[in-house]
C-alpha cells in the first residue's frame, strides 16, 4: 500500500480530535459565562442519566440539536468527536442488543435473540453515549482555554477553606485541554515520519498493532516532558505566581443571559425527571 494512501488512514484519527478545539461565533453560547456553561454541562449530564425511556430521550435529543443550532458551530464538526468513539458505540450497541432479555423477540439469530426491550435499551445507551460526548465537545467548541481555565478556578474557590489547591488544578485542566491538540499533532508527525522509515501500524492482529506502537510511545514520552520543561522555563523566566494576588485582563462577570441560560438548564432537569413517570 502506497505511503500516501496508508497515511490517510492512520491519521484520520487525529483529525478527527476535537477536544480541547475553539470555534468562534457570535452565538449565545460562546457569550455564556464560563462557569454557566460548566454547571450547565454538568446539569446536562446529569439529565442525560435520568431519562429512562423513549419519551425522555426525545426530549434530550431535542434539547440537544437546538443547543448545537444556538451554537453556531458546524454540525460535522460536532459529529467528529463521535469517530474516535465509533468502536465503543458500535460494541455497545451490540451487547445491550443480544445481552437483552425480554418477552417480545422481534427475530432470533441463531442461539441470539433480539428483543424490543434489547432493541429499546440498546438504542438508548448508544444515544447516551453519543450525547455525552456531544455536550462535552460544545463546552471547549464554544469556549475559550483561557476562560474555561477562570471558571473552573472560580468554581472550584469555595474549596480553598478546606485546602483545595483551585489555581492549581485549573491552571493543570488548561493546560492538559491546551496541549491536546499539540500532542495528537506531534503523534501524527512521529508516525509519519516511522511509516517513511518502513513501520506498519496498519497491518497484522491487534496484538501485533499494539505492539508496532510501542516505538511511537518513546518519542511522544520524550516530546512531551520536553515541551513540559520548555513551558516550565518559560512560566519561571517570566516570574509567574498564581493565587489570590494574581490580576485579570477581562474579569468574568454574570449576565442577563447567563440568568437565562440558568433557568434553561433547571427547566432542562425538571423535564428530564419528569419523563420518567411519562409514557
Amino acid at each position: 500500500m502506497p505511503f500516501c494512501e496508508r497515511s490517510k488512514g492512520v491519521g484520520g484519527l487525529f483529525n478527527d480530535l476535537t477536544l480541547g478545539q475553539y470555534y468562534p461565533a457570535p452565538s449565545p453560547l460562546h457569550r455564556l459565562d464560563a462557569r454557566t456553561k460548566l454547571v450547565g454541562t454538568i446539569v446536562f449530564m446529569v439529565g442525560l442519566f435520568t431519562v429512562k425511556n423513549t419519551a425522555g430521550y426525545i426530549f434530550v435529543t431535542l434539547f440537544t440539536l437546538a443547543l448545537l443550532v444556538l451554537s453556531r458551530v458546524p454540525f460535522r464538526l460536532v459529529l467528529k468527536s463521535l469517530r474516535p468513539l465509533k468502536f465503543i458505540l458500535i460494541f455497545t450497541l451490540i451487547i445491550n442488543l443480544f445481552m437483552t432479555s425480554g418477552e417480545v423477540v422481534l427475530t432470533t439469530l441463531g442461539p441470539l435473540r433480539i428483543t424490543e426491550e434489547g432493541l429499546a435499551r440498546a438504542v438508548m445507551m448508544t444515544l447516551r453515549i453519543a450525547f455525552l460526548v456531544m455536550g462535552t465537545s460544545l463546552l471547549t467548541l464554544t469556549t475559550t482555554p483561557i476562560n474555561l481555565t477562570d471558571g473552573m478556578e472560580r468554581l472550584m474557590a469555595p474549596g480553598r477553606r478546606w485546602g483545595i489547591p483551585a489555581h492549581e488544578l485549573a491552571m493543570m485542566m488548561g493546560i492538559a485541554l491546551r496541549f491536546i491538540p499539540t500532542l495528537a499533532e506531534e503523534t501524527q508527525r512521529i508516525m509519519y515520519a516511522q511509516m517513511a522509515r518502513g513501520a506498519d501500524f496498519e497491518s497484522g492482529g491487534l496484538l501485533h498493532r499494539a505492539r508496532a506502537m510501542v516505538p511511537l510511545l518513546v518519542p511522544l514520552f520524550v516530546s512531551a516532558f520536553r515541551r513540559a520543561e520548555e513551558l516550565a522555563t518559560a512560566m519561571e523566566a517570566r516570574c509567574y505566581r498564581g493565587g489570590d494576588q494574581r490580576t485579570r485582563m477581562r474579569e468574568m462577570a454574570y449576565t442577563r443571559l447567563d440568568v437565562a441560560g440558568g433557568a434553561i438548564m433547571v427547566f432542562y432537569l425538571l423535564i428530564s425527571i419528569g419523563s420518567r413517570w411519562m409514557g
